[in-house]
């Protein structure tokens, strides 16, 4: 008889930001499939997910992975249901109108490692401050790159968990990253990024380090994080017309405080107009615009109008199911 470790992971009731969760389930002889995997419970009253009297909430998987860092590990991602079976309020998953996965999410995670001793981002020096921003982004040498050997580890280990993981490099500010991962249908990709986060945390532990997505962690004139949302579907795809894309970059204009108002916490400190922002109070779009709301892709251009957009106001602390269906709903709202 073999035993396997399933970590659940679920997304608590924290409000507006919620936290990752997880809890170790041992199984014999498990097969390793979605369907094998059974519905588990916790205590919800420890979560903001419901009252002492009452306080069962139920974890249902919804997508398993290997573990990379454990002897027959997985790792289970689960939608959050009240004890009847309905979904929990805070079940953010269960929001996205993307059940045939027409549309195709690609999200840049942006975040800081910081020292759990200083409490600073690695590089930055306790009481002042490292050289001013314009070397660290993809630099190379121990100068101006700092954490390179954690970030490394994080993408062999999404590889290694079947993630979609594309890529990595050093970001503007002094100790900040990122990572790329891309999943056709929107549940997918939002289950992904969620690991990917799960395996980056859980690896400071082994460091002393700890990572901030706080979207401005260090104020004045450094870099904010953010989660730009790459996203397409069939239309943006295949329609080939500038005016289609305009008309959806529109249907964004009436409903930009509904984006904001699921974009994260702390974002006005980050969407100011500068450092690559576009200002929280206005909406705008345009071709290879990184100060925009909405950047075209120049890409998509020159291939006919046929690609992606790309929205750049999502920050590195938003939950990437709540960006996914409330962007899906204004795309599909344009009359196009």
């Amino acid at each position: 008889m073999s035993k396997s470790k399933l970590e659940y992971i679920w997304l608590d009731g924290y409000e507006p930001t919620a936290n990752m969760r997880s809890k170790t389930k041992i199984e014999d002889d498990f097969s390793g499939k979605l369907e094998d995997c059974p519905i588990w419970s916790f205590d919800g009253s420890s979560t903001q997910q419901a009252e002492g009297g009452s306080s069962d909430c139920l974890l249902k998987p919804v997508a398993i992975y290997p573990d990379p860092a454990r002897k027959n590990g997985y790792l289970v991602m689960a939608e959050v249901l009240n004890s009847d079976g309905t979904p929990h309020v805070s079940n953010s998953r269960n929001t996205i109108d993307d059940e045939n996965d027409d549309f195709w999410f690609g999200f840049e995670q942006e975040y800081f490692i910081m020292d759990t001793h200083t409490q600073l981002p690695l590089g930055f020096p306790v009481g002042g401050y490292p050289g001013p921003q314009g070397l660290y982004y993809c630099s190379v040498g121990g100068k101006n790159t700092h954490g390179r050997e954690i970030v490394e580890r994080h993408a062999d280990l999404c590889i290694e968990a079947g993630l979609n993981f594309e890529g990595i490099n050093q970001e503007v500010a002094c100790g900040q990253w990122e990572f790329q991962i891309f999943a056709k249908g929107a549940k997918n990709a939002g289950d992904q990024i969620w690991i990917a986060r799960y395996l980056l945390d859980r690896l400071t532990e082994e460091y002393d380090y700890y990572i901030e997505y706080h979207p401005k962690p260090i104020k004045g004139d450094w870099n904010g994080s953010g989660m730009h949302a790459n996203f397409s579907n069939s239309t943006l795809r295949t329609c080939g017309s500038k005016e289609v894309y305009e008309k959806i970059c529109e249907a964004f204009r009436p409903v930009a405080s509904e984006h904001i108002a699921v974009y994260g916490e702390f974002n006005d400190q980050r969407l100011t107009g500068k450092h690559e922002t576009a200002s929280i109070h206005d909406f705008s779009y345009g071709v290879s615009d990184r100060g925009a709301s909405i950047r075209i892709p120049i890409l998509t251009v020159e291939k006919g109008w046929k690609g992606w957009l790309e929205d750049r106001r999502p920050a590195s602390n938003a939950d990437p199911y709540r960006v996914a269906a409330r962007i899906i709903t204004t795309v599909k709202s344009a009359k196009v």
